[in-house]
């Protein structure tokens, strides 16, 4: 407030004598800024951080402390001592001085307070940062001086020559080799890319992941800030890049509703919960909001991890854990007659596709009897509605596995449109897709055994092609399809299939993990092809010829009509089946599965 008196009148403020600015200004103005601030608790905010949003709380602070001035100094002094334009001017100057203080304390801190970053501390990283935009700024917000990491410069297509945050835009994505060349053997030559736009398109990845290996650099790239992981400090979170990354699926944003209006408040009991799909089917479903959960799996271990998950994350939510088969039809009533679930997710079964060809009476009392007696169950405890865990194999399957999924899938149609069904008012839906990324089974942890190991990398055939999906995808939508299953009546007796998008070459999968672990393919690494096994097919199938393919109002999920066969002579054929299963005759039980699913053609691997 002096400041502003003296900006004011100058000179002549003396004529305004040393009782008059004390009684009429100072005093009262130092009260209502005293005020504001406790109320606006604008001292508590931290001056190393200082941003926009805080210089909009001093802008209400400084408004609140005139307002509350005005009506103060009008009471005692009328506003008769000091000029009125004054009080504009006190507020201008006390905006100036809250803010422009944090402000320069902030760039001071950073380095930057005189329009100059600082150099290169002994220890830093030099890093070159791939994508621009709002993206970078969000890291090099984070990396302050006392960071691990210290920037070179940026690679974005659309800002080249400009500067962000005093880093230099140094040229195009693709332009990167010539980028890292520019630097010579200086010192500040960077030694890891970090990719900073979760944008970029699966091929741009794969050559950066290229570049880096031909000259000698780590990558990595910046975690979704979306995502909240505990412990994790302010610091940039740089993850390595992912298989999942190189694969490129595009992230679709889903409705929460209709998964919300399915799951939330209703008991959810899960089979093989302990598995990789049916552990993840377990976590999304306990981040809705569920009344109680049931977990059922065969496997004590995997059944002790995901309930000790499960003790971690959601403790108040009340969970039970079975050890149960679901082969013992006994086992299983009971369990549903004590839990009696609303939902149930059917993910249990046996998937290995050459262990279930070495094993076919298993296969098909897990995958085929199994199911049956879930199905079964959850029709008796008059459950809302079965979700059924297909796969891809199930379509003009040439492995035992491949048939029973099929067989699973033509038992939940023909109870699906039975008299049955209706009246008990069940639901059931099988949902069909590809191989997942990290599941038990699949060839990415049998890669990177095999990389650490120094290889050789196994592949079957240079030729094979599997579609992929991450396991949190495939889930999100398997959830997406049971609400569109369960609420349109159209939608009865259809299998729902999942777009996976485009079939990856196995054989490119080996060599992209050989590149993200640093190493040549064929040099540091051999990749060694072995042949197909028995059972196996060169390229899978979402879709069988016959089948009529229609879209749904999910993106990315499909629905098709397969043949369908009467739940009676399907009951009749599965009771052979158990029988032969019972008395061990495994050439009974592939005859009657045979029948039941006629596609069925055994390779001749």
């Amino acid at each position: 407030m002096y400041l502003a008196v003296l900006l004011r009148l100058g000179n002549t403020i003396e004529q305004l004598g040393q009782a008059g600015l004390i009684n009429g200004a100072l005093l009262p103005f130092g009260a209502a800024t005293c005020i504001s601030l406790i109320v606006m608790r604008t001292y508590r905010t931290s001056w190393r951080h200082a941003s926009t949003a805080d210089l909009l709380t001093i802008f209400y602070t400084v408004s609140l402390a005139v307002l509350i001035y005005l009506p103060l100094s009008f009471i005692t002094t009328r506003l008769y001592l000091i000029p009125r334009s004054s009080i504009v001017l006190a507020w201008m100057v006390l905006f100036l001085l809250m803010g422009g203080s944090r402000v320069a304390y902030r760039l001071f801190r950073e380095g930057r307070l005189f329009f100059s970053r600082h150099s290169m501390l002994a220890g830093q990283v030099p890093i070159l940062i791939v994508g621009g935009g709002s993206d970078a700024e969000l890291l090099l917000r984070s990396l302050d001086g006392s960071s691990e990491y210290y920037p070179v410069g940026i690679l974005d297509d659309g800002a080249q020559g400009a500067w962000l945050r005093g880093v230099p835009i140094l040229g195009a994505v693709r332009s990167v080799e010539e980028v890292i060349a520019s630097f010579g053997d200086s010192e500040t030559k960077p030694r890891k890319l970090v990719v900073a736009s979760r944008t970029l398109q699966s091929s741009v990845l794969d050559e950066l992941v290229g570049v880096s290996n031909r000259h000698g650099l780590t990558i990595a790239r910046v975690s979704d800030p979306k995502v909240l992981r505990p412990g994790v400090h302010e610091a940039a979170d740089l993850q390595p890049i992912s298989v999942e990354d190189l694969l490129g699926r595009p992230q679709i944003i889903l409705d929460p509703a209709p998964v919300g209006g399915l799951l939330e408040g209703k008991r959810v009991l899960v089979t093989g919960a302990g598995g990789s799909i049916g552990s993840e089917i377990v976590r999304q479903v306990c981040a809705v909001g569920p009344q109680a959960v049931c977990l059922i799996d065969a496997s004590e271990f995997n059944l002790y991890s995901i309930d000790a998950e499960m003790a971690e994350r959601w403790p108040s939510l009340p969970r039970l854990s079975r050890v149960v088969d679901i082969r013992s039809r006994t086992s299983l009533h009971r369990c549903f007659a004590g839990f009696r679930p609303d939902i149930v997710f059917h993910a249990a079964a046996l998937k290995h596709v050459p262990l279930v060809e070495g094993n076919p009476l298993e296969g098909i009392w897990t995958n085929v009897i199994g199911s049956r007696n879930v199905c079964d169950a959850a029709a008796l405890s008059r459950s809302q509605a079965v979700v059924l865990i297909s796969s891809d194999k199930a379509v003009n399957p040439t492995n035992v596995m491949g048939a029973t999924k099929r067989c699973a899938e033509g038992y939940c149609q023909a109870l699906a449109l039975s008299s049955d069904a209706e009246a008990l008012g069940t639901r059931f839906v099988s949902v069909r897709f590809g191989n997942v990324l990290g599941s038990t089974g699949s060839v990415v942890p049998l890669f990177e055994r095999q990389i650490k190991m120094g290889g050789p990398v196994t592949v079957t055939h240079p030729d094979i092609e599997r579609f992929f999906m991450t396991i949190r995808e495939a889930v999100q939508l398997v959830l997406q399809a049971s609400a569109l299953g369960v609420s349109e009546r159209a939608m009865i007796g259809r299998v729902f299939v999942l777009d996976m998008g485009q079939p990856v070459r196995i054989s490119d999968l080996a060599q992209q993990m050989i590149k993200l672990a640093g190493l040549r393919p064929g040099k540091d690494i051999v990749i060694r092809y072995t042949g197909l096994r028995e059972g196996e097919k060169l390229f899978e199938e979402l879709f069988h010829s016959s089948e009529s393919i229609q879209g749904t109002s999910v993106p990315r999920v499909n629905v098709a009509s397969p043949r369908t066969q009467a739940l009676a002579e399907f009951n009749a054929a599965l009771d052979e089946m158990e029988h032969a299963c019972n008395q061990a005759c495994p050439d009974t039980a592939l005859r009657v599965l045979r029948s039941l699913v006629p596609e069925y053609g055994p390779s001749s691997c």
